[in-house]
């Protein structure tokens, strides 16, 4: 009579085939949600930023256009993932630094705060990678 199912080896060389793809495939999905995150703060600055931009061309001024938006300058606007809140710091007449700031940092996230400001100059802080590698 033949025995069916399968053996203790076979079990085993599958548990060992699922881990080694798993020990893979874990870092790489790590770096992707850390970089779509980075994304998702990227855009929500250039949003923040066309909102400032736009307030200045009405009102000749960046240091009203907190008022405008949908947060005031001692609030921070959260991005919707809420990994990262967007802070003006304390805009004047004709400049403005916009940060995302991480609220939830993590060993994957190399790249610290992000910043834009007036001049459409991309930065980072807290960190020692490039703007290039954040950005």
């Amino acid at each position: 009579m033949r025995q069916q199912g399968f053996s203790f080896i076979e079990i085993m060389v599958v548990v060992i085939i699922i881990g080694i793809i798993a020990a893979v495939a874990f870092p790489s999905y790590g770096r992707y949600v850390e970089q779509s995150r980075r994304s998702e703060a990227t855009s929500a600055l250039t949003n923040v930023a066309q909102q400032m931009e736009r307030c200045y061309t009405a009102t000749a001024s960046y240091q009203n256009c907190i008022a405008d938006s949908a947060f005031n300058a001692e609030d921070r606007l959260p991005t919707e993932s809420r990994f990262y809140e967007i802070a003006v710091d304390a805009p004047t007449t004709n400049t403005y630094t916009l940060t995302a700031v991480r609220v939830q940092a993590d060993n994957r996230n190399t790249c610290g705060n992000l910043t834009l400001n007036h001049q459409g100059r991309r930065g980072v802080t807290n960190t020692d990678s490039t703007v290039d590698a954040c950005w």
